[in-house]
């Protein structure tokens, strides 16, 4: 999303005002989140600019809870106990971290079990933790609405997947449509009595009912939950897939048979070592990719995208008023780190301004990246000069930031490097380069040769740089200076201007304007 009209960016230019700053978002900066699930128990506190937090502590527990419920109808003894040792846990780390009170909710275990009101109230008594225990189709509701967090106005078709249950929201333009919950979690499928023949026909009925109900669903499919992560990094242990990132990873449905094949053929346990997954995760892969190959089967997505936001995300965004919702996840939290990390906050916008020119033709979901860029080009400052640059693109492909495809990651990354040095060639990321067609990579270069340039006329956040104007069919580089930026212009700066120029395989034209 480009966003350059929203009456809420009125005054802020290409980048908007950043919402950060005011009450209504500050009020969120730091939330902690507690989600009872049937197989783990989490806390996550999130911190940062509001529309795209960090993750300030993540701490996971591995109870299942929803463990041989299929036959006792109670949650797992043991697993009970090590819920509530970790929820008084997770109560003193967050009065420790200033969260105020925790959000908590319970999802399919706690729902379903004969003892589940009895835990619920076990834990306020134990705690002081209030845990809201969610249906299915609220638990579906705010599933999507963390994959909107990272995915504004996005579409398709949410499957998130637990330890008891697998659920499905439509997502529209940015709200959540129909939703329905299952009983297709693991945990149950691995219980259930008559083996795989009896799971086969379990999955393919219930997914037929929920097809039926649905409707059609050709989209995109947006996979959330931690088994749906453990198949995508065997996935990508597979293809021997170079960037580890499960945010945005995208798979087809051919790479999702060919991946279930792999797994039935494969020792597990070798598996789970080489594609790095929990022993706990991987003893639920076998039945959870039964259950996505049908998925698959019957709603034919077009395309199948990895998403590390859910429940968790989908309560923080349920806290968020709409005008911060409707901001770019990727642009505000660029913002929040060019103001926390830069030496001139405020400066990366003038660059952008100077740098337009060059960049007419972009569309805007090129543009935002050149936005994020410009934003980020000055916050690596403090690493080591012999480092710089790749540390540039190791956080720019690395990092936990929302809206951004991997081929995005690369862009933005070789962009950054480029920013703090003229050669790309002999990094340890080359491996990453091709996630990117030579064309883009081009591009990137010279957008961070044109930040590298800008920076070296750097005097304030509203100094007039001057122009820049770029012919393309005349292949001619315009360089008017302004009289305040043109004593800045001195060798090295004039050097960085020809390398821009040559990356271009543009003739370099330099005029100074008088006073």
């Amino acid at each position: 999303m480009d966003g350059t009209n929203d009456p809420a960016q009125e005054d802020g230019g290409p980048f908007g005002r950043p919402l950060f700053d005011k009450p209504s978002a500050r009020a969120l900066s730091r939330v902690g989140v507690v989600d009872v699930g049937s197989n783990s128990v989490r806390l996550v506190v999130f911190d940062g600019a509001a529309r795209s937090p960090a993750y300030f502590y993540n701490e996971k527990i591995m109870c299942a809870l929803g463990a041989g419920m299929s036959e006792t109808g109670r949650l797992n003894p043991e697993g009970r106990v090590r819920a509530l040792e970790a929820l008084k846990r997770f109560r003193l780390l967050g009065d420790g971290m200033g969260t105020g009170p925790l959000v908590a909710v319970a999802t399919a275990a706690v729902r379903d079990a004969e003892d589940g009101p009895e835990f619920r109230d076990e834990v306020e008594r134990e705690t002081g933790i209030r845990l809201w225990v969610i249906d299915g189709r609220e638990e579906a509701r705010l599933s999507a609405q963390g994959v909107l967090l990272g995915w504004p106005g996005s579409y398709g078709l949410v499957c998130d997947i637990g330890g008891s249950s697998m659920e499905l929201a439509e997502i529209n333009g940015g709200t959540v449509g129909k939703r329905m919950s299952s009983s297709l979690g693991p945990l149950k499928l691995r219980d259930l009595k008559g083996g795989k023949k009896a799971r086969k026909a379990q999955i393919h009925d219930t997914i037929a009912r929920m097809r039926q109900e649905l409707g059609e669903q050709k989209n995109r499919l947006f996979l959330v939950g931690g088994s749906w992560r453990a198949i995508a990094k065997i996935d990508m242990e597979r293809r021997g897939y170079p960037l580890h990132v499960l945010h945005e990873y995208r798979m087809t449905p051919k790479a999702v048979r060919e991946t279930a094949k792999y797994i039935e053929k494969n020792d597990l346990e070798e598996l789970r070592n080489r594609a790095d997954v929990s022993s706990a995760r991987a003893a639920l892969v076998p039945y959870a990719i039964e259950v996505l190959r049908e998925v698959v089967r019957t709603f034919k997505p077009h395309d199948i995208a990895v998403s590390s936001y859910g429940i968790r995300e989908g309560l923080l965004y349920e806290q968020m008023p709409q005008q911060l919702r409707d901001r770019d996840p990727l642009i505000e939290s660029c913002r929040f780190a060019e103001a926390k990390d830069a030496r001139i906050p405020g400066f990366g916008r003038v660059v952008y301004d100077f740098i337009e020119p060059l960049f007419k033709s972009a569309k805007p979901d090129r543009r935002r990246i050149i936005k994020a860029a410009c934003l980020l080009h000055d916050v690596s400052w403090r690493s080591h000069p012999d480092y710089r640059a790749e540390d540039c693109f190791d956080n720019a492909t690395r990092a936990n930031l929302g809206g951004l495809k991997h081929s995005e990651r690369v862009y933005l990354g070789l962009a950054l490097l480029h920013r703090y040095s003229n050669k790309r060639e002999g990094t340890r990321f080359a491996d990453l380069y091709d996630l990117i067609s030579e064309r883009d990579a081009q591009q990137a270069e010279v957008l961070g040769k044109a930040m590298r340039f800008a920076a070296m006329l750097w005097l304030r956040k509203d100094a007039k740089l001057g122009q820049m104007r770029w012919y393309p069919k005349k292949k001619q580089l315009e360089l008017s200076l302004s009289p305040e930026a043109a004593p800045l212009f001195g060798e090295v700066a004039q050097a960085r201007f020809q390398s821009l120029a040559a990356s271009l395989g543009a003739e370099p034209a330099i005029r100074t304007a008088r006073k």
